[in-house]
């Protein structure tokens, strides 16, 4: 009888021992994720809290410094040993005073980045239309010693097919044909005005570069037509060499650490507003995503490494230095993959760039993401643009990783703009971010093979002419093939 209740009891712990040990499917571990996420997410009230605490987290101020101690902090909270700060001097540039005449009658105006220190210029303004090359190809001297007046965007009535450029860029042509100085009309109504870097490298530019906004700068195009036009643009702005520090957390990969996978976003803004769209709704929801790994104990077979990019709005400053640092080391191979999260939120998708081996692995995980919630629609696409924190691994050949966005489109209106404040925010939009974005995640660094591998350099040239990235590329001075 006492050989029957202990094997009795013996069949017991068998079986209790077994039950334990059942691996849980991921059906069930996105289930659980998704649940602990929707109870538990800090991503709105963490950014609500830095927006009203903080402000803006330009590059270089005493904001700045701000925005990198409360994220390492946040990241030790939620339970991270390893997190750094990855310290680079950036040229922070900020702005002072400006003024605007068009004939002498003052026109509201807002000063672009990496404009001079110091700037009195009066000219004749040129329209100059999209501000692409062709456009002054039309007349290669007409601008020289003249202001240029272009539009942020591409014109209605242009030519189809037309590929626009970045404000940077058009700031960059402007200077190749002589410009002394460049305007550039807003495309949000309602006399909003943009901001942001007129620089493609970081450095100061010789011009003055100004933002008006659309109501006024359409005018001036009608003007112009019937008349010359002068206008004097007055400046002063400060820049000095600082230190910046990006904000890295590790969680060291169970069975392949050497492999890393990043998930970064910028962590700056702008200072006209708080930043809560560009690019506090992807920095915090990074965040977000970090805290959920630990508390679903989630332990994927890579290393991932969670990064607040600092000086993304300068140049990609952050980005570049920390790639940078990777090649110096020799530990640039080490990273696998990129994904970022720039004004990115409410996912119904995924984007990969990149030279594909397996498409299928992301149509697969997100049906696996959309069994959780159809408002995931698993749509899915493979290109790649520039001037966010993935460029410069992109250019190294790593793959990339984004999220196809389903934001309120009135959020973009506010791009850049005094307009950006924490009240653009949709808590569903940003806890769906960590909640989706957390599978997303687990499913890449966690997976038996990768979908892509680094690509070489050959391949890589080609992937960036494939995506009509090299006429930007050489303009930004990032082109790195020679011909």
């Amino acid at each position: 009888m006492k050989k029957i209740i202990l094997f009795t009891i013996a069949s017991l712990c068998l079986c209790a021992c077994t039950e334990t040990k059942k691996q849980e499917t991921q059906a069930e571990l996105f289930a659980r994720i998704d649940t602990e996420i929707q109870q538990n997410s800090r991503a709105y009230s963490t950014l609500q809290e830095a927006s009203e605490t903080i402000g803006h987290r330009l590059t270089g101020s005493e904001n700045g410094a701000k925005a990198e101690e409360y994220t390492y902090n946040l990241f030790k909270e939620y339970g991270y040993e390893d997190v750094q700060y990855q310290t680079f001097e950036v040229e922070a540039w900020a702005r002072g005073t400006v003024a605007l005449e068009i004939d002498d009658e003052p026109m509201k105006v807002v000063t672009l980045g990496h404009s001079p220190i110091k700037a009195d210029v009066t000219g004749e303004i040129m329209d100059l239309g999209n501000g692409l090359e062709a456009d002054y190809l039309e007349d290669p001297d007409g601008v020289r010693g003249k202001i240029a007046l272009v539009y942020i965007n591409i014109l209605e009535g242009s030519p189809e097919g037309l590929t626009n450029l970045h404000r940077s860029e058009k700031t960059a042509l402007a200077m190749k044909y002589g410009a002394i100085g460049i305007i550039i009309i807003n495309q949000v109504p309602n006399g909003v005005l943009l901001t942001g870097t007129a620089s493609v490298t970081g450095a100061l530019i010789p011009i003055p570069a100004v933002c008006i906004g659309m109501e006024d700068g359409l005018g001036l195009k009608e003007k112009l037509k019937k008349q010359t036009v002068s206008a004097y643009i007055e400046m002063t702005n400060k820049s000095d060499v600082i230190k910046a520090r990006n904000v890295v957390a590790t969680l060291q990969g169970s069975e392949l650490p050497q492999e890393e996978i990043v998930l970064g976003g910028h962590l700056d803004s702008w200072d006209l507003a708080s930043g809560a769209i560009d690019n506090g709704i992807g920095s915090f929801a990074i965040i977000d995503i970090a805290r959920a790994f630990k508390a679903n104990n989630l332990q994927p077979k890579r290393t991932i490494k969670f990064i607040m990019f600092m000086g993304e709005e300068q140049g990609l400053l952050g980005s570049k230095y920390l790639v940078n640092q990777a090649i110096e080391n020799n530990t640039i191979d080490s990273i696998k993959y990129m994904m970022n999260l720039d004004m990115a939120g409410n996912p119904i998708g995924m984007n990969a760039g990149g030279k594909l081996e397996n498409e299928a692995f992301f149509t697969e995980l997100g049906a696996a993401i959309q069994q959780q919630d159809s408002i995931y629609q698993n749509t899915f696409s493979n290109r790649s643009g520039l001037h966010s924190d993935h460029q410069p691994f992109m250019l190294e050949g790593v793959p990339i990783l984004s999220i196809h966005s389903n934001l309120d489109r009135a959020v973009y209106g506010c791009y850049h703009s005094d307009c950006d404040h924490f009240d653009l925010v949709n808590k569903d939009h940003i806890t769906n971010t960590a909640r989706f974005g957390t599978m997303m995640l687990y499913g890449l660094a966690n997976a038996e093979t990768l979908p892509a591998t680094k690509m070489d350099s050959e391949t890589t040239k080609q992937f960036m002419i494939d995506n009509n990235l090299k006429e930007k590329l050489i303009i930004g001075g990032d082109w790195k093939w020679e011909e």
